[in-house]
């Protein structure tokens, strides 16, 4: 889970799905699909109740990851995080919905052919049937329980671990990959394992996979480890993301991991637009199929077929065409140094001295995903700007194509996140405000009208950059050039084909945590 609020209302079902058409897949490439469902959930799910009830529930959901599969009936398919159980329980509240899930490296074990091996096993032999009738790998995300004893240290008061836990079916329904979530968000039913779950399986298709969870995606373990050290080229991953634009939105964040380690990202993400939760897609470096919407009530099927490998990296500064200096206006000289700060809500309280021969631009402050972000509005049709925040400075040059009754301003942040989690961010990001008013500037924003071409850059301290581009109605994008020049970071972006919401470099300085 991943910024999920509470919720007791009964949430309907409706069991529609819309597929991208694949003919049969070429040579190199793979078919996969991901399935965005909008889980019944429990009424009250604090409250006590028994196995046969959580049974239940968890059957009718797995009733619609069964017609999904035999809709999808490709090689692979991924189910969204607490898409069978629900979230919002208390410990106690979640247990009869947890099931015993064996290590498979240490147990070879096909639970539909094999059944009554284990007890509390039955959403894993649902499962397991699934993936053997449609002969498709198949993942999906449950609560698992773990027995330990109370001469263990870190074993729990009433006995047991319970994990939020991704599980892998082959073709033929064996278990091949358990995967136990690293970083809960205020998943108070759940514990974090005591050692970090690096976790592969192979395929007869594509080769290698990980998989990780969710929050996962912000911290170094266990997702960076598993493209660092381990060279995974793809990656599945359920969640349950509550969306927060402007800069973590789910399709901004799924596209920006699969281009900023070049690799494929499957994502499942659960449906609740109530709770502000959508978003999934089939990402790739250089292209994406995604699904976003928060009107309709309704699951979404994607199927896509992509490359098994991909290209070498676009970023990779010695391949890039045009260098940053020579991109016409684009380039870091004459840029100003000496900034004046307002900090007054109305840019007109801000007042000049009289004999000022040039007016300077413009700072001010706002928050931003609930950080203080350091802000220059765009003014004009084109310019050369720069704004800092501690050690980062952030530059900007860009010409629009026309000019809009619509506010971009250009911000950086460099410091600890604290809300909802702690992690350190540096961001140099390029946004839309909700107005012309100053002090919408961060808020959520779905609509854009204005296209321009820009570079965006930043003296990064950290390697680890995720390039954020979103255009209007919340649909990703990716950038013409990114790359390392000079101790800078750059993205360049031209002929936008619609309005664009946010331009972003999101560093993430993981030692600093």
């Amino acid at each position: 889970m991943c910024g999920t609020l509470p919720c007791s209302c009964k949430l309907l079902v409706f069991l529609l799905y819309q597929v991208v058409p694949v003919k049969v897949h070429r040579e190199g490439h793979y078919v996969a699909a991901v399935f965005e469902h909008q889980a019944i959930l429990s009424p009250n799910p604090a409250a006590l109740t028994n196995r046969h009830s959580a049974l239940e529930l968890m059957n009718r959901n797995l009733d619609v990851y069964e017609e999904q599969a035999i809709a999808a009936a490709k090689q692979l398919i991924v189910f969204p995080e607490d898409g069978i159980h629900g979230f919002n329980f208390t410990r106690t509240s979640i247990f009869p919905y947890l099931e015993f899930v064996p290590d498979p490296l240490l147990l070879k074990w096909n639970p539909c052919r094999e059944p009554h091996l284990f007890n509390d096993t039955e959403v894993l032999q649902r499962l397991s049937c699934i993936a053997l009738r449609s002969k498709m790998f198949l993942v999906a995300n449950l609560g698992a329980k773990q027995p330990c004893k109370h001469s263990n240290p870190h074993c729990p008061p009433d006995g047991r671990y319970q994990f939020n836990t991704d599980v892998v079916f082959s073709n033929n329904g064996s278990l091949v990959a358990r995967y136990r979530k690293q970083n809960l968000y205020f998943e108070y039913a759940f514990n974090i394992p005591s050692e970090v779950d690096y976790t592969l399986f192979d395929t007869p298709f594509a080769g290698k996979f990980g998989i990780f969870t969710c929050f996962d995606i912000l911290f170094y373990e266990p997702a960076v480890s598993l493209v660092k050290k381990y060279n995974v080229k793809q990656v599945v991953y359920p969640t349950a993301w509550m969306n927060q634009l402007p800069l973590l939105s789910a399709v901004e964040i799924q596209q920006a991991f699969a281009v900023a380690f070049n690799i494929n990202v499957l994502a499942a993400n659960i449906h609740h637009p109530t709770l502000g939760m959508t978003g999934s897609g089939i990402y790739t470096p250089s292209e994406s199929f995604t699904h976003y919407d928060m009107e309709s009530d309704a699951g979404k099927l994607i199927v896509a077929e992509i490359p098994v490998s991909t290209p070498e990296h676009q970023s990779h500064p010695e391949t890039n065409a045009r260098s940053v200096e020579n991109m016409g206006h684009m380039n870091f000289a004459n840029l100003p140094t000496d900034y004046q700060v307002c900090n007054k809500e109305d840019p007109k309280d801000c007042c000049r001295t009289a004999g000022e021969r040039d007016e300077l631009p413009l700072i001010f402050y706002r928050e931003m995903m609930y950080d203080n972000f350091t802000l220059l509005p765009l003014l004009g049709i084109e310019g050369n700007i720069h704004v800092c925040a501690n050690t980062l400075c952030c530059h900007l040059s860009y010409q629009r194509l026309h000019l809009y009754n619509e506010l971009y301003v250009l911000g950086a942040f460099d410091g600890l996140h604290t809300v909802h989690g702690t992690y350190y961010v540096q961001a140099c990001v390029l946004v839309k405000c909700g107005s012309l008013n100053y002090t919408t500037c961060g808020q959520e924003v779905t609509d854009a009208t204005t296209v321009m071409d820009f570079q965006l850059w930043g003296n990064f301290s950290t390697t680890f950059i995720f390039p954020l581009l979103l255009m209007s109605g919340v649909a990703p994008d990716v950038a013409d050039q990114l790359g390392w020049r000079k101790n800078y970071y750059y993205m360049n972006k031209r002929a936008m084909s619609s309005g664009l919401l946010t331009a972003g470099l999101y560093g993430r300085w993981y030692e600093k945590d």
